[in-house]
């Protein structure tokens, strides 16, 4: 067993990481654009005011792509580059800027996925509560609107939300990412819930107005959980753990459940509900159906896992890693199996095809006395994951692969200190390198993932 003849290779990046142009062309703020103005929220001071200047350099990003055989490339729209106030009166130059990556896209092959949201909100509508004001629903829905009716007739593929544990979680409940708040846990409850229903909503327009028929997806991510041995017990400590409530309610939004089953299931998860009763806002059977605005395919950012077995006590028991285990530039662990348990647990719980919409690794990745950039821990790390997911299309339907990234980028309070590309960028000149990893992913996509 393999991929999939019909299996999707890309890479995928978003807006405010790559796009720079933050002030041009008519383009509002978001809250990233504020948030990095900002002392000391991000490294060095480093904003993303240029990042990769993607805005004047996407014809030839787009011919690098189609170079590499990318068939598919998943990037966001910048809310408020094509609504600056978040509703209202369009931006007709930023419309322009995506028709013209769009049609470059397409041009050369390559076929778009669009994600609504990833992190950009416009901070007009920050300062009207965001998340925290109903009306975002509306405003959201309105955005989706705006994005059928210009895009679709050539864009079938939509992503509604991009990891909402980490804009509420890191957002709102840590405050390490934009906006910067550590707002009541009750509050960010009511966030959650906002945004599902957003999601729904955004659902729900993409089909009334979209020129042919979509494929629509929501792209959340989590840690996942791997078992210790295969024995069968183990396997159901680690499927109990995967979608249980984390034990640090400071730290709740990180979690699979609570995200997921009110989308796909249409409910909550009846342990969150119990242990979060304090916190939450009220839930209708009408919020709940909004939410669950059915989809056709589900994405999951998956990055690592860690490993349980089944204790003593009948409860799941966390392995701690050894001494000296394997971790990437961030700091993060190397844990291959998380690309085989992960999607056979979300599928089995979801029963959604499923598209891997971002996985990779930081680098400590440096131009080399040759000129080039040889990463090979990438490709080690990529080899492991991809040979796991390639046994998980045994259990699960896997439908596509978007590595995280398409080429270094501005990574969020971390600035520019974490290289996640295929392709090396020398911010200074805005010279893109292909990395060794680059020429390894092409080979791997040409053989369909048969020479792993």
């Amino acid at each position: 067993m393999g991929f999939s003849k019909n299996f999707v290779w890309g890479a995928a990046t978003s807006s405010i990481q790559i796009e720079g142009a933050s002030r041009e062309d008519g383009k509002g703020e978001n809250i990233w654009d504020v948030f990095c103005r900002e002392p000391d929220k991000i490294f060095d001071g480093q904003n993303a005011e240029i990042a990769c200047d993607h805005y004047h350099h996407y014809r030839e990003d787009v011919k690098m792509m189609k170079e590499m055989g990318l068939q598919a490339y998943r990037f966001s729209i910048d809310w408020s580059r094509v609504l600056p106030e978040g509703r209202g009166s369009v931006n007709e130059k930023g419309i322009q800027f995506y028709n013209n990556l769009i049609d470059a896209l397409l041009e050369n092959g390559i076929e778009p996925y669009v994600t609504l949201y990833h992190w950009e909100l416009p901070y007009e509508l920050y300062k009207c509560g965001g998340w925290m004001n109903p009306q975002i629903v509306e405003w959201f829905g309105e955005y989706a609107k705006l994005v059928a009716e210009r895009f679709s007739d050539r864009v079938s593929h939509f992503f509604t939300l991009n990891e909402p544990q980490c804009f509420v979680g890191q957002g709102f409940v840590t405050g390490n990412h934009a906006p910067g708040v550590k707002a009541p846990l009750r509050d960010t409850f009511e966030m959650a819930h906002n945004a599902m229903k957003a999601h729904g909503r955004a659902v729900q327009m993409l089909r009334q107005y979209g020129k042919q028929p979509l494929t629509i997806g929501y792209a959340p991510t989590c840690g996942m959980f791997c078992p210790d041995t295969d024995k069968p017990e183990d396997i159901e400590a680690a499927r109990q753990a995967m979608f249980a409530m984390r034990e640090d309610d400071s730290n709740w939004a990180w979690n699979v459940a609570w995200w997921s089953d009110p989308v796909i299931l249409g409910h909550y998860p009846e342990e969150g509900l119990i242990r979060y009763e304090k916190y939450l806002p009220k839930i209708t059977d009408e919020d709940l159906k909004l939410m669950s605005e059915p989809i056709d395919v589900y994405g999951q950012n998956i990055y690592n896992g860690c490993r349980v077995r089944m204790g003593e006590d009948g409860k799941p028991k966390y392995i701690e890693r050894y001494a000296g285990s394997p971790r990437t530039a961030a700091g993060w662990p190397v844990t291959p199996e998380c690309l085989l348990w992960g999607p056979r647990f979300l599928y089995e719980r979801y029963q959604k095809p499923i598209y891997i919409t971002e996985n990779g690794i930081s680098c400590t990745d440096v131009i080399s006395a040759d000129g080039k950039v040889h990463d090979s821990n990438r490709i080690d790390f990529l080899t492991g994951y991809l040979k796991a997911l390639k046994e998980a299309t045994q259990t699960a339907d896997i439908r596509g692969y978007f590595q995280w990234s398409l080429m270094d980028n501005f990574e969020w309070s971390l600035g520019y200190t974490e290289r996640f590309g295929l392709v090396y960028v020398d911010y200074r000149t805005q010279e893109r390198i292909w990395k060794d990893s680059a020429y390894w992913y092409r080979d791997i996509i040409q053989s369909n993932g048969d020479t792993l």
